[in-house]
């Protein structure tokens, strides 16, 4: 595949994915009222008939079959209004739309994962049909002619006539808007098409020339040699849609043309006379050419013409971008970041006195900060993609396990890197999931006793501390029965010590062990011990970690703690005798002195020392990893209060280097036969001198020294 069609099609799955995720939140939200909007019905309809044109282009006919089919079936919607549909119709038709949505979304993947698409659509196809033909009253052998009524022709649009708009000089569209493309810019029947979607937004009525641009790549040599032509009724609509031009990429110029007043108007022109101009001579300006008079018209005054200034095209201020180029940015910037950190930390700078030199690095700071910072932003997106995709998934399981649950969304504009995105949808999808089946009462006599709603409800929240961001997923059901988690654990044999020794927080943790379920039977949606310990892996994969409360007969919630980005980070540089360690700041709650006297020891003769009234253990570095030379007594070093998830404690170290912005580094792969996220090593980053300093995981150091003992 050449760049040009690899650029096209990563442009169509960018439209068409982003057209289903919008289907799926308009039917959402439709649903809830048990009806569709007017707009909601125009907006179904363009967003097929773009999905159908541009499915055809690239010759998807899978996909252009079922778009054209439901494309049909909101025609007569859309003709006979949505008031002709009782409820019962209604019903159906959104079944049978969200099956859709999910029918283009499984060809829709085949063609990213390069898979043949499906041949026969020809069940599902009649479903539509079936449908169309119920809400029609016609009968099943009327289905073919249902079709041809109701299928709009390849030249129609919203509100004008379904009849090919060939010839376009007629008396009741009079005003011609005739456009030229960019030269070389390719693809001119999809620029036409796009620039025809544009304008089927609108409420004017026109028509086109070509009319088959959506199906036909043939029609390239004809735009290029004459030019596109839209036909209007009305001057305003002329004027509208210059505007709409205007703001259009790849339109080298364009003219706006009266015929209104030529005679002859209403005589029908022969065919080959459709265009209603001749095409300019190759070396002069499209825009200096006026239409052809008819032959008819020869007698009547010259039509009257606007002034044809050279219109060029408004840029967009949004553009997509491939992430790969993303990626390789913030690689670019971790090394001239390190890079900066080398020049200006270089030892032949040691003890010299260079102010200029000093004056121009904090300059070189400055600017290298405010670059990561702008290249950071270029990757951060919404939550709200994944989070309205829980919407379905509530849906379809109120369905299926016939409960009555509402889904709250708070926070869904909140940014986080691109990387992590794509990384909490499965998460996500498996605590809402939970939330569903194991959190929500099946009886809602259950709810209304113990004094709640009827209806359940989902709470679905995200929001920013500092440098991470918290996603939590609360339902408001029949909360977590701790003694019978400990008496199933108990029966798995996955307790590592006494029953009555676990707090209710280790409790909650032992529902992400792998294979853990309390569901006594397998259905769909769970039971067979997969869900919280993958979503305990995918959300450490990334860096963040999942913490779970809930209250019996009150409710649960769990929540994820995920990192804002995974490429630059906040750090604080420590040393252990000769080694040098990262921290993540947003791990650490202070640093302070203490002495041999502050550390007091549990029953079991392990050191703890107190703070804030609370007695936390304390962990030395040089012990967990047998590091010579380092610090031994508490008196010589300093104690780091250290804090993620649940985890909480003091780290013993030799002295603070300082806060450093470090790269962060992954690991090389062959390292994980050894553990050593397990040990608590997550990452490594470059220091200014060239040496290599390891990005400690906190949770993991804890839990590494816990397992010394």
């Amino acid at each position: 595949m050449d760049n040009s069609m690899e650029g096209l099609l990563d442009t169509y799955l960018f439209e068409t994915n982003s057209l289903l995720d919008s289907l799926d939140e308009l039917l959402i939200n439709a649903e809830k009222t048990a009806d569709f909007s007017e707009d909601d019905v125009n907006e179904i309809f363009r967003s097929m008939h773009t999905i159908k044109g541009s499915s055809a282009m690239l010759e998807f006919n899978s996909l252009m079959e079922i778009a054209h089919h439901i494309e049909d079936l909101f025609f007569y919607i859309r003709e006979n209004g949505i008031d002709s549909l009782n409820s019962e119709h209604k019903k159906d038709l959104f079944n049978l739309m969200f099956k859709s949505t999910d029918k283009l979304r499984e060809e829709i993947q085949k063609v990213e994962n390069n898979e043949p698409l499906e041949d026969n659509i020809d069940s599902f196809v009649t479903e539509i049909n079936n449908l169309l033909n119920k809400i029609s009253n016609k009968t099943a052998d009327g289905a073919a002619q249902t079709t041809a009524n109701t299928a709009p022709a390849a030249g129609s649009q919203a509100g004008a006539s379904a009849a090919a708009p060939a010839p376009l000089s007629r008396a009741d569209m009079p005003y011609l808007l005739h456009v030229y493309f960019e030269d070389g810019c390719g693809m001119e029947h999809l620029r036409a098409f796009m620039l025809i979607n544009s304008l089927q937004e609108t409420d004017m009525e026109f028509a086109y020339y070509p009319e088959d641009i959506d199906t036909n790549p043939d029609t390239d040599e004809t735009i290029i040699d004459n030019g596109f032509y839209i036909a209007f009724k009305t001057e305003a609509d002329l004027e509208n849609a210059a505007k709409v031009v205007d703001g259009s990429q790849h339109i080298r110029s364009y003219e706006m043309v009266d015929n209104s007043a030529s005679e002859g108007a209403n005589e029908e022109p022969p065919a080959p006379a459709v265009q209603a101009a001749s095409a300019p001579a190759p070396d002069a300006p499209a825009a200096s050419q006026a239409p052809a008079a008819k032959p008819a018209a020869s007698q009547a005054p010259a039509a009257k013409k606007k002034a044809p200034a050279s219109h060029g095209a408004v840029k967009q201020d949004l553009i997509s971008v491939n992430l790969s180029k993303l990626d390789a940015l913030v690689a670019i910037v971790g090394e001239i970041v390190t890079t900066e950190s080398m020049v200006t930390s270089s030892p032949d700078l040691q003890g010299l006195r260079l102010d200029n030199f000093t004056k121009s690095a904090r300059q070189l700071r400055k600017l290298t900060d405010d670059l990561q910072d702008i290249s950071m932003s270029l990757r951060m997106v919404s939550v709200s993609g994944v989070f309205q995709k829980m919407n379905r998934i509530v849906r379809d399981m109120k369905q299926a396990l016939n409960k009555d649950v509402r889904l709250t969304i708070i926070g869904e504009n909140t940014e986080v890197d691109k990387t992590i995105v794509d990384n909490i949808s499965d998460p996500l999808m498996h605590m809402v999931r939970n939330a569903m089946d194991h959190g929500i009462e099946e009886n809602v006599q259950d709810r209304i006793d113990a004094g709640k709603n009827p209806q359940g409800e989902i709470i679905l929240s995200a929001t920013h501390t500092g440098s991470e961001v918290i996603i939590s997923v609360t339902d408001d059901g029949r909360g977590m029965d701790t003694q019978a988690i400990l008496a199933k654990a108990e029966r798995n044999g996955i307790l590592v010590k006494p029953p009555e020794d676990y707090s209710k927080k280790e409790i909650l943790a032992l529902l992400m062990t792998p294979g853990f379920s309390t569901n006594t039977e397998v259905t769909e949606y769970s039971g067979r011990g997969v869900g919280l310990d993958v979503v305990k892996k995918n959300v450490e994969s990334i860096g963040g970690v999942i913490n779970i409360t809930s209250e019996f007969g009150k409710g649960s919630c769990m929540t994820l703690r995920i990192p804002l980005t995974l490429a630059i980070a906040d750090g604080m540089e420590i040393s252990v005798g000769d080694s040098i360690f990262t921290i993540p700041i947003s791990d650490i709650r202070s640093s302070f002195k203490a002495s041999e006297a502050d550390i007091v020891y549990d029953p079991s003769g392990h050191e703890i020392i107190r703070r804030m009234d609370e007695f936390y253990p304390v962990i030395r570095l040089h012990e967990l990893y047998g590091i010579q030379d380092a610090c031994t007594t508490i008196d010589d070093g300093i104690l780091m209060w250290l804090e993620s998830g649940d985890k909480s404690y003091c780290l013993f170290v030799d002295k603070l280097i300082g806060e450093q912005q470090v790269v962060v580094k992954p690991l090389p792969p062959y390292l994980q036969y050894f553990n050593i996220k397990e040990a608590g090593i997550s990452s490594c980053t470059i220091l200014g001198n060239g040496n290599i300093s390891i990005i400690l995981d906190v949770a993991s150091v804890y839990n590494a020294a816990q397992n010394m003992l």
